[in-house]
């Protein structure tokens, strides 16, 4: 198990690094790197145009199965608009889903934390549609019928086929949308909040059927039926095959076993995985698997973990924050226990250093990917400062390992409410780290700390592209 003090390298070794590194390829990471961050990833824009692309041809479609008559009456035009925003709605329901697939090249091309944060924005969206959806085809149904009140307009379209399950469907996809609003968020566990989000797959299920069954634009048209059939088992497959298939085989083939449990500093535990399969995963410092140990408490739900040590191809090392139940129960692992890697997944890394001079800003949990991430660059030859943020020196989880490192360590520890100021905040970090204009910045850690050392490195004079981070809560 290598630590970063047993990895470092001299004057000369980092310059012979250093040019090694630039003599090779770049590859695509460091390619994206290079365009700095503020451009759009290739990957991104095709995403987005295959997206735009489809829903044209939804909307097409729709037009030209749609009669002239329908625009006649007022019944007419909330039906054919309410059929319209249901097939948005079920395309991005595809489109979302697929998102937090795991398909491999949409992660590269993107990144799974963007893929996440367009999953989020594309969740509001969708429960949004359906809901209007549902209101523009009741509202529609009442009119030609007179009924008297919501409720006998909603008995008469509960009387078309399979419009009962649609109608369960839509009430998990509020649920599920409800779940995910901030202020829920902050009342459940992860752990709560994952097994409410697995009833989507149901809500998708009971809301498919009617769409084939009732909806005006298949019913007479086998083609289309077979098109938008095609779409969901199209998506369901993605989803097995990554989701499920996938790690179940790597399960039996060769799946990774705890190797060693160590307590840390600050309530965090370390815990090593080892395996032959390893090496074949190729991560890199600062990425992160999103991991599940098959051990009872822990089967249920994978969670995003980042590696803490540079990986060799034989060990990974994971750091946890003691901040919820799961991450506590950690520490009671048992060697030998075996463990579901997904990923390597992210693009917190290395490569998109651009510059000799890095600035890595932790804080809480986020020691971890710094910790790795600073032990690569140290080999890669740049001029490194770790700025690590805690509440008391008892918290400077890993600040042994960084303290003895070859690089720059700066631990900054007291409440804010004690100290009367933000020691990371405009004008503070500067003073901090003067040179700060020269360096790319990496900052990870509780979102406002990110925020607010975004914020001070751009009135340091850091650009936009030399600023980097990545969120890691798939929450």
């Amino acid at each position: 198990m290598s630590i970063l003090t047993t990895r470092r390298t001299s004057a000369p070794q980092a310059q012979q690094a250093q040019q090694a590194q630039q003599a090779q390829p770049q590859d695509r990471a460091t390619a994206r790197a290079r365009r700095g961050a503020g451009a759009p990833a290739p990957g991104a824009v095709v995403l987005w145009a295959v997206l735009v692309g489809v829903l044209v041809l939804v909307v097409a479609f729709w037009w030209r199965g749609t009669p002239p008559s329908a625009g006649a009456s007022p019944a007419g035009a909330l039906t054919g608009v309410g059929e319209l925003v249901g097939l948005v709605a079920s395309v991005l329901v595809c489109a979302q889903l697929l998102l937090v697939g795991r398909v491999p090249w949409f992660e590269r091309a993107v990144g799974l934390d963007r893929l996440v944060a367009w999953h989020r924005v594309l969740g509001t969206a969708v429960v949004l549609l359906v809901l209007t959806h549902t209101l523009l085809m009741v509202a529609g149904t009442a009119l030609p019928a007179q009924a008297a009140s919501w409720w006998q307009a909603l008995t008469l379209v509960l009387a078309e086929p399979d419009m009962t399950a649609a109608l369960v469907g839509t009430g998990l996809f509020v649920v599920v949308g409800v779940s995910g609003a901030r202020l829920v968020r902050r009342h459940l566990s992860y752990e709560a909040w994952f097994l409410v989000h697995l009833t989507i797959y149901a809500g998708v299920y009971l809301t498919f059927a009617h769409q084939v069954t009732a909806g005006a634009h298949f019913v007479a048209d086998p083609t289309a039926r077979a098109a938008w059939v095609l779409l969901y088992a199209g998506t369901a497959a993605a989803l097995l095959t990554w989701r499920v298939v996938l790690p179940l085989l790597g399960v039996l083939r060769d799946a990774p076993r705890v190797s060693a449990v160590v307590p840390e500093a600050g309530g965090m535990t370390s815990v090593w995985v080892s395996g032959p399969a390893l090496a074949d995963a190729g991560p890199r410092a600062g990425q992160f698997f999103l991991v599940r140990f098959l051990a009872r408490g822990h089967v249920v739900t994978a969670h995003p973990y980042s590696v803490s040590v540079a990986p060799d191809g034989e060990h990974l090392r994971f750091t946890v924050g003691g901040l919820g139940d799961h991450s506590r129960a950690v520490a009671h692992l048992r060697p030998g226990t075996r463990v579901l890697l997904e990923g390597p997944f992210g693009r917190f890394t290395a490569a998109r250093a651009r510059r000799r001079g890095v600035l890595l800003v932790a804080g809480g949990a986020g020691v971890g990917p710094v910790r790795a991430l600073a032990e690569d660059l140290v080999a890669r030859g740049h001029d490194v400062v770790v700025v690590h943020r805690a509440r008391s020196r008892a918290d400077l989880g890993l600040g042994h390992e960084l303290a003895d490192a070859p690089l720059t360590y700066l631990p900054v520890v007291g409440r804010r409410a004690d100290l009367g100021y933000d020691p990371l905040g405009p004008g503070r970090l500067d003073a901090l780290v003067p040179d700060i204009a020269s360096r790319d910045v990496f900052v990870c850690g509780p979102p406002a700390m990110v925020a607010t050392v975004e914020d001070s490195a751009r009135r340091a004079g850091v650009p936009r592209s030399a600023v980097h981070h990545e969120e890691l809560s798939l929450s």
